[in-house]
């Protein structure tokens, strides 16, 4: 009994102090090094999902944020943004999105995947949209910076308070356009801090961002990485918008998964509402009532 608890104790440890190593977003998207992580995965990696809190917690969202993967704030509390950032992770690692941190997760997260571009010839700052992945990432100096989850058009006729369309996301090449700070309140919804590229179309942060493209044809990002991405998206950085081929899935085999002592904590988080915005063919109209062609 001693030597387990010792056991669980040392490998709870060294997974802190691994994972609170000063990794930069430029060495995080490369291939881990064999020093830092060819160390055998521990089998007391416990199953972390909503309302799990303690130290692994802390530390799961802490590699998140190394990896390029921004997971809102370091609380020891697995919220919804982190249940968002785990989704963006395991899909751009090949793994199904799942409501928790699991084996496979984990071992992902020792092991990542180098983040590959969707445009090999895309200017060195940009954003790139994955219809297929549900997923956008920012790159700056040709190095990706922040992947997150994503919901874009549901592709389907829609009719909501007197406007018609069909909600698309439109593939293509465009250029971060119009901007408006902070909330603001349309037709068709809320938006947070909405950055146009595609006539009415914008990326924008909402409080209703599902694992399913679900939006009139905007491109829905969770709240916590709104700011940072309209920060990034100034007038004219380009927008690519594509839809990836699929690769055969990665999800190792699961190990065992037992629980381990780790410590407990707390971390409130207040959610709150949102929702989007619409197209139609040929013309589209944003949250403002404006239309374009």
């Amino acid at each position: 009994m001693r030597s387990t608890v010792q056991l669980s104790l040392i490998t709870s440890t060294v997974f802190a102090l691994v994972t609170t190593l000063p990794f930069g977003v430029t060495h995080a998207m490369a291939d881990p090094t064999p020093d830092s992580w060819n160390a055998p995965l521990p089998d007391q990696f416990t199953t972390l999902k909503t309302g799990s809190t303690g130290i692994e917690v802390h530390n799961a969202k802490k590699r998140l944020k190394d990896l390029g993967f921004p997971p809102g704030n370091l609380s020891p509390t697995y919220d919804s943004a982190l249940r968002m950032t785990v989704w963006a992770f395991q899909k751009a690692n090949g793994l199904k999105p799942v409501d928790r941190i699991d084996s496979p997760t984990w071992q992902a997260l020792l092991h990542p995947r180098r983040v590959r571009p969707l445009v090999a010839d895309g200017e060195p700052e940009r954003t790139e949209i994955d219809l297929r992945r549900q997923l956008l990432t920012t790159w700056k100096g040709g190095k990706p910076v922040l992947v997150t989850h994503i919901s874009t058009g549901a592709r389907r006729p829609y009719c909501e308070k007197g406007h018609c369309g069909f909600a698309a996301t439109p593939l293509g090449d465009y250029r971060a356009g119009a901007r408006v700070p902070g909330w603001s309140t349309g037709i068709l919804g809320a938006m947070f801090y909405p950055v146009y590229f595609n006539g009415g179309i914008a990326i924008h942060g909402s409080t209703l961002v599902p694992r399913y493209p679900a939006s009139h044809g905007c491109v829905r990002i969770p709240l916590h990485n709104a700011l940072d991405v309209y920060r990034f998206l100034q007038p004219g950085i380009p927008v690519y918008v594509r839809r990836s081929e699929a690769p055969a899935e990665r999800r190792p085999k699961a190990r065992g998964e037992q629980r381990s002592r780790i410590p407990k904590a707390r971390s409130p988080e207040a959610p709150r509402r949102s929702h989007r915005q619409s197209s139609r063919p040929g013309r589209s109209t944003d949250d403002h009532g404006r239309r374009h062609r």
